[in-house]
């Protein structure tokens, strides 16, 4: 979604207007859920996705005609499978809303919840009328000609190593939304250069990672160190907290040996599970 808003600014600083098209309803089989969105330029897409194939061309083909008129829309595609083309079918409702400058400030606004990763809920009105935003969580709602989302700010995934395989997961991790954050112990390879794609790269003790560092509920967390000791202490520390997903890469063989050891520090096989 950060590259959607980015997108969309950049357009209305050049002068240009365009279209915002959200899908708010789906039956049958259909390629994205309510509240995939794209962004439509008068090249075409420029930004985002609502699932491509049938859907996304037909809303990017009404998306440059309500364009060319400055209007916004909704509207139901009915898909059969005979008559796209395709084995699944199904029905989606999009909201097609024309962008313009009267966006800037509210656009403006989504950006900078979603570059500090601040939950923010996007309304928009089905009758075209610029959006409103207020922070917060919730879930995507449709009722009284208004659709409401949350905005995408992305989830923290902490990889703890710098290596090889990290500098690889890195930018992967925030290709599909995540904010990665990178952790080692070494000098040389915790800098930004070896990161650029990171929210933050941090050197520190592997033993003492509270000093640097606090986990939260939300955090997902992916241990690759340079020494299975390592991976050990590591692991040792975050078990003992809450967290939304923890990995650790390694053989089966090391699983196990790690894994003794940390039952021998009291961590019980429910945390290890």
């Amino acid at each position: 979604m950060r590259a959607l808003f980015e997108r969309l600014l950049s357009e209305l600083k050049s002068g240009k207007n365009c279209v915002l098209v959200t899908l708010i309803d789906g039956s049958g089989s259909t390629p994205r859920g309510a509240g995939a969105q794209m962004l439509v330029g008068d090249t075409g897409r420029l930004a985002g996705t609502i699932g491509g194939g049938a859907v996304e061309k037909l809303s990017e083909e009404l998306a440059l005609s309500l364009l060319q008129k400055k209007q916004s829309a909704l509207r139901t595609f009915t898909l059969r499978p005979e008559d796209v083309g395709m084995v699944c079918g199904g029905a989606v409702t999009a909201h097609f809303q024309f962008v313009d400058a009267s966006w800037t400030a509210i656009a403006n606004e989504a950006l900078a919840y979603i570059t500090r990763h601040i939950p923010a809920m996007l309304t928009l009105y089905e009758n075209g009328s610029v959006p409103t935003l207020t922070a917060g969580t919730g879930a995507f709602c449709r009722e009284n000609g208004a659709v409401t989302l949350p905005l995408e700010v992305g989830e923290r995934a902490i990889i703890f190593g710098a290596g090889h395989v990290a500098q690889s997961l890195c930018p992967l991790l925030a290709s599909v939304g995540f904010y990665p954050v990178v952790f080692d112990n070494r000098p040389e390879l915790a800098t930004k250069e070896l990161f650029p794609t990171a929210e933050a790269v941090i050197c520190g003790e592997f033993s003492r990672i509270a000093d640097c560092l606090s986990i939260t509920a939300e955090d997902y967390l992916v241990v690759m160190t340079n020494a299975h000791a390592n991976d050990m202490e590591v692991e040792d520390q975050l078990l003992r907290g809450e967290f939304a997903y923890l990995g650790v890469i390694g053989s089966k063989r090391k699983t196990l040996a790690v894994n003794e050891q940390l039952r021998s520090r009291g961590i019980t096989d429910e945390q290890l599970q």
